[in-house]
């Protein structure tokens, strides 16, 4: 069994609740691929990079925060429900 889901964030964000159960509702009913996550965490993780040329400006605290929390939403996901990785090219 999986272990809960520790977060940075503020437990009380809405949004985040409601990010974090679409993104397992998706990934239960096979929308999502663990291959998926692991790119949406490497999207996210670019924005930290190359912030200077994200063309979605934001506070680079905020996306620092962001990044963390999706690869815990990630490594969460992939431990309670498996998947393949992503293929390297």
């Amino acid at each position: 069994m999986a272990s809960s889901l520790k977060l940075e964030a503020d437990p009380e964000d809405k949004n985040l609740v409601i990010l974090q159960s679409l993104i397992c509702l998706l990934r239960e009913k096979n929308v999502l691929t663990r291959a998926d996550i692991e790119e949406l965490c490497d999207k996210v993780q670019a924005r930290v990079t190359d912030h200077d040329s994200d063309p979605l400006p934001c506070q680079m605290e905020g996306a620092r925060a962001a990044a963390t929390e999706v690869a815990q939403i990630g490594d969460y996901i992939g431990r309670k429900y498996g998947g393949k990785h992503r293929r390297s090219l």
